[in-house]
């Protein structure tokens, strides 16, 4: 029931209709039905649990949560025991369900060997509180905690905090688990500099791939003279392998509202836009969803908390342009023009939308903000590294055993991502390299896999994390065909404005599918090399310029299977087809 919401004692009133449905008495059957899950059958796990609850009788109640991140075990079910812990079950189907649940009802045992995992405790991020489960009965002692699995012990959740294990559509269960505390703080007990000084110290910097310190871009929006600011959240989400904002916004819609709201405050912006692209059908209707409630309850509004501050949010649907992930591009979209990079300077942080004042940042960094609030600067500045403080959410995928979506503090390796939380290469091939970063930052050799994980690669030190998409091959891969694959990608998502961003990928993708095809050419090599060049030192935006990173990194780290294509006439992967003329007989540019 929805409630208005203006002191402590409300938030805490709504917490308890939250735990309620949370941690109910009776068993509750918990369905992962993110877009991850609906796609290998979560829907029709649903409808065969609910059918199998009507048919036994059982006194349980099914209900949604998004994406815990183990996408590899999709369609995923836990159960919660009454005075019971909860534990999960993988890769369901319906009639596994049916069976699961026919053998409860049967004698109120749960079959272990089915089971991933069992929870003993959840943590409440926002507040640092812990909900204890029941102790584990002696048939489910077999089961490993969660915290001992190999993909899950390395994991340090802050940004997916509430994912799996809220229903996305419940502000109350949101509430339970600490969301609003933050915003609650800032607005009644901060002053606006206050609460920007706080974000400040915990060295937060964005996760959209630039980094730039998140206190310091929203210190300059404020610090300008302007009537009206705005903020907005980046949810153009559009690199192959990745995401991680989709999954956030399907799970945890209000802990990005509670960073803008907290986020408006600090830097004096009454209006905020979510510009998700449409290809995300399920996180818009549930982000709406959302936003009604918080609405309904008074945290989106006027006079929010009681305090005197305004802020409404509006969700804007992008075309699906890769272009709009970079700020003056999305920017250009919502003020209703084509989607092309504006000349910098001036920033948007100076002159964004409409000409004023604006501040982007992305869905990870939006949903940072709160804990800092509530457990304080010194304690997320304590996760991290030296220059990047706290963790970030990345998309381990493609040829390894434990796919899914993995949060870590900055300052692990590649190798303890791939190996201790990815258990490896599926079959156990040799890996043969590593696309981390996003498409832009091109493959990187074994050799490399030590390197910490940071967002900044100054001292040559570290790998960086770019936009978070981590594509892993084995020895299957054609490193040309994967250049050739990722420059498609950019040569397709050109928004045209400049020549070297649109000319110079047609070039080199032309190049490269020649070089494929086996005529390639000696001197294709250094004009590789010079278009990637003119394209970094000329393009338009920051998507342009670094464009050219799938060749410049197959140049710098493959170059003999480049030259094995020019010179040798031979795939030493026997991907590209050699000696043909028929781009039918060419790998696709688009991968399923």
């Amino acid at each position: 029931m929805t409630r208005a919401i203006r002191t402590s004692e409300d938030l805490e009133v709504a917490a308890a209709a939250g735990m309620a449905t949370l941690y109910p008495r009776r068993l509750k059957i918990l369905v992962g039905a993110s877009s991850c899950g609906l796609a290998v059958g979560a829907g029709e796990v649903e409808l065969a649990a609910a059918q199998a609850v009507k048919d036994l009788r059982l006194d349980a109640n099914v209900t949604r949560t998004g994406c815990i991140g183990f996408c590899s075990q999709e369609p995923l079910l836990d159960l919660m025991l009454p005075g019971g812990p909860r534990v999960s079950f993988g890769t369901m189907t319906p009639s596994k369900t049916r069976e699961l649940l026919a053998g409860y009802a049967r004698d109120g045992r749960l079959a272990a060997d089915l089971a991933i995992g069992r929870f003993e405790r959840e943590e409440h991020v926002s507040t640092g509180q812990m909900h204890e489960y029941p102790q584990c009965p002696a048939d489910l002692a077999v089961v490993p905690e969660w915290s001992q699995l190999p993909f899950w012990r390395r994991q340090k959740k802050i940004i997916l905090r509430n994912c799996g294990s809220v229903d996305p559509m419940s502000i109350d269960e949101a509430i339970a688990r600490g969301t609003y505390r933050g915003a609650l703080r800032a607005l009644t007990q901060l002053k606006p500099e206050e609460a920007l000084a706080e974000v400040t110290k915990s060295g937060l910097r964005g996760r959209g791939g630039a980094s730039f310190p998140t206190g310091l871009k929203w210190r300059l929006a404020r610090e300008t003279h302007a009537d009206i600011r705005y903020i907005v959240c980046n949810a153009d989400e559009g690199a192959p392998g990745a995401y991680m904002d989709r999954t956030i916004l399907e799970g945890d819609p209000h802990a990005i509202l509670e960073g803008m709201l907290i986020g408006s405050y600090a830097i004096g912006a009454c209006e905020g836009f979510i510009y998700v692209r449409s290809e995300y059908p399920l996180a818009i209707q549930i982000l709406e969803h959302a936003i009604a409630e918080a609405q309904a309850s008074g945290l989106l509004g006027s006079d929010i908390f009681g305090s005197g501050w305004s802020f409404r949010v509006t969700v804007r649907r992008g075309a699906g342009a890769y272009v709009c992930g970079e700020e003056t591009g999305l920017i250009e979209s919502i003020e209703g023009h084509s989607g092309e990079p504006r000349s910098r300077p001036p920033y948007p942080v100076t002159q964004g939308l409409w000409g004023k004042p604006t501040v982007v940042n992305n869905v990870k960094t939006w949903a940072s903000v709160a804990p800092i609030l509530t457990r304080g600067s010194a304690w997320y500045a304590s996760m991290g590294t030296a220059g990047t403080k706290g963790t970030t959410v990345f998309s381990l995928e493609g040829a390894v055993k434990n796919a899914g979506l993995v949060e870590v503090p900055f300052g692990i390796s590649l190798r303890d991502m791939i190996y201790d939380i990815g258990g490896g290469t599926r079959g156990g091939r040799p890996l043969k390299a590593v696309q981390a970063g996003g498409p832009s930052t091109g493959c990187i050799p074994p050799s490399l896999l030590d390197l910490p994980i940071d967002s900044d690669d100054g001292s040559g030190q570290a790998a960086v994390t770019g936009t978070g998409g981590i594509i892993v091959l084995d020895d299957g891969a054609c490193m040309v065909d994967m250049a050739r694959f990722l420059l498609g990608f950019f040569a397709d998502e050109s928004c045209g404005k400049c020549s070297p961003c649109r000319e110079g990928t047609r070039q080199m993708l032309e190049i490269l599918t020649r070089i494929a095809r086996g005529q390639g050419r000696d001197e294709d090599i250094p004009l590789l090399e010079r278009l990637s060049r003119t394209m970094s030192a000329a393009a338009s935006c920051g998507l342009g310029a670094t464009g050219s990173g799938p060749v410049t990194a197959a140049l710098e780290y493959f170059r003999d299977e480049v030259q094995a294509h020019i010179r040798d006439k031979r795939c030493p992967a026997g991907i590209c087809a050699i000696g043909t003329d028929d781009p039918a007989q060419l790998a696709p540019l688009t991968r399923e």
